[in-house]
């Protein structure tokens, strides 16, 4: 029987999502747990890739067991058993060949700058004091809809056979001294949105302007956009599938 576990974690002390061989993972940390409860060995697969240091306030993976599992004693033992960076929400039934990260239709990411020294922001928020201009910032947005192939926006030496990615989403909401960029794709390149982000930044630092941004866009190489702004204000926030009718509703087998 296949599974779908609905989690959230603070990646602040994780060598990002997947298995690492000598540091310690949200994967790594959750196939422990589950293996204990369920008493059998439990591998799970994630719907993407955070890197060290990224956040999710969703995120999806599945798994398989052999006998049917009761979903509510089951969290709750998760989150009994989990460190208190990690917690599950729910887990749902779904059909045998239902996958985690192929079966996605769209993810959604945010990242968050705040602009007054905090001192409880530093691990989950980038502090940039430099005045941005926002506007320009939004404006810039516009142009991530015109294209679908972000290899500049890419990290280089990635296995991946495309570089098209759907934007569906992009925008910038400013509240007092703290600002957060929202995009959401089908997909999303290696340090793809730290990419965007930073050099976003140099719009909002007026070091380029939009007519730069197309080119970097159209130049294909990662050297010619920005800086890829810092792991610990990025949050992966929203997966989503045609598998669930509502929030709390899966269709199942």
């Amino acid at each position: 029987m296949r599974y779908f576990i609905e989690l959230a974690y603070n990646g602040t002390y994780y060598h990002g999502w997947q298995y690492q061989p000598n540091a310690c993972s949200v994967q790594e940390t959750l196939n422990k747990a589950l293996s204990t409860i369920l008493k059998t060995p439990i591998d799970i697969v994630g719907a993407g890739r955070t890197d060290t240091g990224v956040h999710a306030k969703q995120m999806f993976a599945h798994f398989d067991c052999d006998s049917e599992i009761n979903s509510s004693q089951l969290v709750h033992k998760l989150n009994s058993f989990l460190p208190k960076d990690i917690v599950v929400f729910n887990l749902y039934l779904v059909h045998d060949d239902a996958h985690a990260r192929f079966d996605a239709t769209k993810r959604t990411y945010e990242y968050h700058i705040h602009q007054q020294k905090d001192a409880f922001e530093n691990e989950t928020s980038w502090y940039c004091q430099h005045q941005l201009n926002v506007k320009k910032m939004n404006e810039v947005c516009a142009i991530l809809f015109e294209h679908t192939d972000f290899e500049c926006f890419s990290k280089v030496n990635t296995d991946v056979n495309t570089f098209n990615c759907k934007i569906h989403e992009a925008h910038w909401l400013q509240i007092e001294n703290k600002l957060v960029f929202t995009i959401a794709a089908d997909r999303f390149l290696r340090n793809m949105v730290r990419a965007i982000v930073g050099t976003m930044i140099n719009i909002g630092l007026e070091k380029i302007t939009l007519a730069d941004f197309k080119k970097i866009i159209a130049s294909k190489d990662r050297n010619q956009a920005g800086f890829s702004v810092p792991a610990h204000g990025l949050y992966l926030t929203k997966i989503e599938y045609n598998y669930f009718k509502d929030k709390n509703e899966a269709i199942i087998r």
